[in-house]
């Protein structure tokens, strides 16, 4: 008896390993040639997509995921490689506002506040590509945050009919953040269990047109 539980685990963990790489494999093939480092090299896009991130840490601290997004969306800018911002986050209570932090950043960075649009309804990656499409009117896109989160955007709104290109903030060493890179590998699982659902955005709501 405990011999066939024992095999039991060992087929479960095995099993999971192989989805959690299957799906990795996937998403980054589907990326493949899509994210950019520089700014040179990246092509021209009208919007640009930051998506949402806290500023500050648990403890306090700055966010540097946050920190390097800012920067990188910033870079895009003044390169003339976007001309607007559409800033996808989480505005879930009145105390955390995510797309407001950032624009008041990027105001402070030099991007104009009426090239600056918000999306308070980006609670999921998922959410930020089906409404960037659907509420926001856009056919294609620059997604900007890390490489990995670019990765995965890419896929979504490959998959729901939005075509984007990746500019890749800095990324933390593995010391740094691999808490994130490990949750990153079952986000992606999550991925195919999302679009075999169907899963959809928790709002729409009204059209609203970058402009």
């Amino acid at each position: 008896m405990i011999k066939k539980i024992g095999i039991a685990i060992l087929i479960g963990i095995l099993s999971t390993y192989v989805i959690l790489l299957s799906c990795n494999k996937v998403i980054k093939k589907a990326a493949e040639n899509r994210t950019y480092w520089s700014v040179e090299n990246i092509p021209k896009n009208r919007v640009g997509l930051v998506l949402g991130t806290s500023n500050r840490l648990v403890g306090g601290g700055p966010n540097p995921y946050y920190t390097n997004r800012i920067k990188a969306t910033l870079e895009l800018y003044k390169a003339g490689k976007i001309d607007y911002v559409l800033v996808s986050g989480d505005n879930s209570t009145q105390y955390y506002n995510e797309p407001t932090v950032f624009k008041k950043d990027l105001i402070k960075g030099g991007v104009p506040s009426e090239k600056i649009f918000l999306d308070y309804a980006g609670f999921r990656t998922l959410d930020s590509m089906v409404r960037a499409k659907y509420i926001f009117g856009l056919d294609s896109v620059t997604i900007i945050s890390q490489k990995f989160h670019n990765e995965r955007a890419i896929y979504i709104a490959e998959q729901k009919g939005l075509f984007a290109i990746g500019y890749n903030a800095e990324d933390l060493s593995i010391k740094h953040g691999l808490k994130v890179q490990i949750r990153e590998y079952f986000a992606r699982v999550k991925v195919f269990i999302d679009l075999a659902l169907n899963t959809q955005p928790k709002f729409f709501g009204d059209k609203i047109e970058i402009k």
